[in-house]
């Protein structure tokens, strides 16, 4: 018989006070996020001082970026769908549609991860030739995919299943649960990479495996019998209702992930053409140590989600505006100091992933430009996930599709053919400018219209109120 030891769990989600709440599920998210960005770093670090071929080693691991993030957008799509959903019914008290969301997760991810891996092993050549790869840079950004490809479905489980301990009230074990990645992937990357001499091999051969034991750890947590929801026989059947609402959640992070694909690219072939192999190196080392930020800010997002979630579905507008207005304070906070060191101290950061008198400065000066505007950047992500935790799909995926394509595409087109390099690093500026005051307006109109959570109604579509509305949904 269950226990309702995760019902008290869930149920703390209305009750307790909303900083307590946020320091509670934010902080193992934050470090779980930080050590999921720190875990793709380690790669490039000891990548960056492999002898003679680092630099050329860094542009091919740059190169795969845009394929990772597509991989990425499908897992998005299902893992993020499917733990806003899990949130949601958790706060209906419909634990039944809660367990079966879980197991659809688990073969929505099997079957798309399987898919995408075998598509990207078929085409990754051609793939890394279009997303910018060079003659120089093929043969590394080919050897490091090929392996994270024959993995690809253990990534997206992991992921995913990690997404979910987090709804099911256990965000500590998902903290934990990346953090071994890290320290795994950091103690057999060197292994690999120099003792055993494969190179940018070995660094993929790292990345796989730490995530196959993270991956053995989360499936043994959530299999757990003395948990309400819990991993178990006859939940994994897909369900056509639970999949379209899965799906409809998880549009926008699959729309955002899908936009950065498109960016990337651009941005390889802006840096291909003006800067050549070490610009696109730059790259890979701006993006790396910016992202870290970025992370800890989804990780407050991701502490948020499940709280906002919740009191939404219990229909207690005042605690997920209070969860808002905390997440964006802490938000603005992180990219404030972010802003300070990229700004002021990028050189101290550079070096960590090269002395290389050439990519130094050229990755130093890039990181000045990119985050120029980053103490409003906190600011936009955190509206823009606040839609998607509370169901609103819709703005949450115009948000992500504006700020990719509508903005930063238009000025990757323009910006690099005045200004060279310089002009691909302002693109990036100038596009998360834009889309801060487009996060502005979007949030000042729905508390100033009729789908204001404080009005006795909210107008969305008849999918999104029968998930959120309905105090049981009957796949």
């Amino acid at each position: 018989m269950k226990t309702m030891q995760q019902d008290n769990r869930t149920k703390e989600l209305g009750t307790k006070p909303i900083g307590e709440l946020l320091v509670k599920y934010a902080v193992p998210a934050v470090v779980a996020m930080t050590a999921s960005s720190l875990y793709n770093m380690v790669d490039r670090i000891f990548i960056g001082h492999i002898p003679e071929v680092g630099t050329l080693s860094l542009g091919g691991l740059a190169v795969t970026f845009p394929i990772m993030n597509l991989s990425a957008a499908f897992g998005a799509m299902v893992g993020v769908g499917s733990s806003t959903l899990i949130s949601i019914k958790l706060g209906q008290k419909d634990y039944g549609t809660a367990e079966r969301v879980l197991g659809n997760l688990v073969s929505l991810n099997v079957i798309i991860g399987i898919l995408v891996g075998v598509l990207g092993l078929i085409f990754i050549d051609p793939l890394l030739l279009f997303f910018g790869a060079s003659e120089n840079t093929l043969q590394y950004a080919h050897d490091y995919m090929f392996i994270i490809l024959l993995g690809n479905v253990v990534t997206h489980l992991y992921f995913g299943l990690n997404s979910a301990l987090r709804s099911t009230g256990h965000p500590h074990v998902a903290m934990s649960a990346t953090i071994a990645t890290v320290i795994i992937n950091a103690i057999l990357d060197p292994f690999f990479i120099f003792s055993l001499q494969l190179g940018i091999k070995g660094a993929a051969y790292a990345t796989v495996l730490s995530q196959v034991a993270a991956l053995i750890y989360v499936v043994a947590v959530l299999s757990n019998k003395k948990d309400l929801i819990h991993l178990h026989s006859g939940i994994y059947g897909l369900r056509k209702r639970i999949v379209k609402n899965i799906l409809a959640i998880g549009m926008s992070p699959f729309a955002m992930q899908l936009c950065a694909c498109l960016v990337v690219i651009l941005i390889n072939k802006g840096l291909t053409k003006h800067g050549g192999d070490v610009a696109i190196a730059a790259y890979g080392i701006v993006n790396s140590i910016t992202f870290l930020s970025i992370m800890v800010v989804l990780g407050i997002c991701q502490g948020m989600q499940p709280i906002a979630g919740f009191n939404f579905g219990a229909q207690l507008p005042k605690r997920v505006n209070e969860v808002l207005k905390k997440a964006i304070i802490l938000a603005t906070i992180i990219m404030t100091l972010n802003f300070v060191l990229c700004v002021f101290f990028p050189q101290y950061l550079v070096v960590i992933f090269t002395d290389d008198s050439i990519l130094l400065p050229l990755a130093v000066r890039g990181m000045r430009i990119v985050c120029i505007l980053s103490p409003i950047v906190g600011f936009q992500i955190v509206t823009g996930n606040f839609f998607q935790s509370i169901g609103m799909a819709k703005r949450s995926i115009f948000m992500s599709v504006s700020r990719q394509l509508v903005f930063l595409v238009p000025f990757l087109l323009i910006f690099p053919e005045i200004w060279g390099t310089d002009g691909v690093w302002m693109s990036i500026t100038a596009a998360d400018g834009v889309a801060s005051l487009t996060a502005g307006f979007l949030l000042w109109h729905f508390y100033n219209s009729k789908e204001s959570l404080h009005a006795p109604s909210i107008r969305m579509g008849s999918t999104l109120k029968r998930v959120f509305f309905h105090n049981r949904v009957t796949p």
